[in-house]
């Protein structure tokens, strides 16, 4: 009976102590002092980012998720009528099974044409074009040892050059970066064609800046940055605290997008949107191994999240995953067609009246009897939260999974009546999601 009883308070150990270490971020006090710390140089990056974040938010988002319900819609009934075979796999028959991949995935030629991604991404990153009107910069050097000379052909070199840049690399390689990636505006890191991994050191910061693709690459085992000076720019460098141990994190930016990222086991999350980010896309994508996935939304005193605008687009959340896929506050988050089959404690949750619309995705419960909600709603009585605008709309709930939903029925969204009949069959789900994350792309082949 004792041996019993110390298993029980081990298994208690092992899912409760990981979850313990992000809760800093649950106090205000936490961003309070992160913004006390911003020194002249990034109160004015703060500023000019809050402008160009207040241009990127869209006053009608119903509408924009409504655009992007109908691209997925006329994919399947293309499909439908005959015209694409996505079933089996043949000889150099293109793969592709959504509308952003269906953009550039079937053009053998797509290692001469790699800026035609920039033309694909939908939802509220729609405008992002990364480093498309730039030139291309190789990285040839998976080293990162000088935080403020860094060597020309580093990733660190590419991505605090001013200007347009279009990342791409040599060869396969694994960078370990010794302090947080500082990124620049209008840069696309395209990993297509060989295997990157960003592995073991402190991941990528996108903070008061606009404008980013990341595209294709792997995101593993993050942990915190130290901090000290770091380059931030081609012309600036500066003291910075430690990180705080997110795979990606965007702080204060908009037109943001993120496509097949393969991520996992980060010290604190794995993408965090907070400070006013908006216009941001994260698609195609594919998370593992992680307790607090997504956090959208810095504070609860902090309202300048409510122009916060982000789609979440045929992604899987897979094996090992505990919870906030995402965690939201205030803002519009359009979750469509994504695959979750794995969640501990809830897949969906927030606090501080966010709309939450969630569109054709397919939810499959664990076997514990006390994780089938898919919704939480975070330290807010049923009184007020009843309110928010929460709405599921054709997802498909697997193994006793539920949806708690509240707040009015969609009537002010225009649909169309093709919209409402098949753009979100959540059946199609694990067709339009089965290649999320990190792609084998072999040049002069579809991808």
């Amino acid at each position: 009976m004792a041996k019993l009883c110390h298993f029980f308070l081990l298994i208690c150990f092992v899912v409760i102590i990981p979850t313990l270490h992000a809760n800093v971020k649950e106090d205000d006090a936490y961003w309070q002092r992160k913004t006390e710390l911003l020194d002249p140089y990034w109160k004015e990056k703060a500023a000019v980012a809050e402008k160009l974040n207040q241009e990127a938010y869209s006053t009608d988002p119903y509408a924009l998720t409504s655009n992007l319900t109908y691209s997925v819609s006329e994919l399947i009934v293309g499909e439908q009528k005959g015209r694409r075979n996505l079933g089996g796999k043949k000889s150099g028959e293109c793969m592709a099974t959504n509308p952003i991949d269906r953009c550039w995935r079937c053009d053998p030629n797509w290692a001469n044409n790699r800026k035609k991604l920039a033309d694909c991404v939908q939802g509220f990153g729609r405008n992002t074009v990364g480093g498309k009107n730039g030139p291309f910069y190789v990285v040839t050097d998976p080293s990162d040892n000088d935080m403020v000379n860094p060597v020309p052909g580093t990733l660190r070199h590419a991505v605090t050059r001013n200007g347009p840049l279009w990342i791409i690399f040599a060869r396969s390689m694994k960078i370990r970066l010794n302090q947080e990636l500082i990124m620049t505006s209008d840069k696309t890191i395209d990993g297509r064609g060989v295997d990157v991994y960003i592995v073991s050191g402190a991941g990528i910061t996108i903070q008061f800046i606009k404008n980013v693709i990341i595209h294709g690459i792997k995101i593993f085992d993050i942990v915190i940055g130290t901090g000290g000076l770091i380059r931030d720019a081609e012309d600036h460098y500066g003291i910075r605290t430690q990180s705080d141990g997110d795979g990606i994190s965007i702080f204060g930016s908009s037109n943001i997008w993120i496509d097949h990222v393969s991520m996992r086991n980060c010290r604190d999350g794995l993408i965090d949107a907070v400070q006013g980010s908006t216009a941001i896309t994260i698609s195609n994508s594919h998370f593992t191994n992680h307790n607090e996935v997504m956090l959208f939304g810095a504070s609860d005193s902090y309202d300048g999240d409510k122009i916060m605008q982000i789609t979440l687009a045929f992604n899987h959340f897979g094996k090992k995953l505990i919870q906030r896929m995402p965690r939201c506050r205030y803002g519009f988050v359009h979750v469509v067609n994504n695959d979750y089959t794995h969640w501990e404690m809830y897949a969906i949750g927030g606090s501080k009246h966010p709309t939450i619309i969630s569109e054709g995705n397919r939810f499959i419960a664990s076997n514990n009897k006390n994780a089938k909600e898919i919704t939480k709603r975070e330290y807010t009585p049923g009184s007020e939260w009843k309110s928010w605008q929460w709405r599921s709309l054709n997802d498909a709930y697997l193994n006793g999974a539920f949806f708690v939903e509240g707040g009015p029925v969609l009537t002010d969204r225009p649909f169309s009546r093709k919209d409402m009949m098949t753009a979100r069959p959540a059946s199609y789900v694990r067709r339009l999601t089965r290649n999320a994350g990190s792609l084998r792309c072999t040049v002069g082949k579809p991808c």
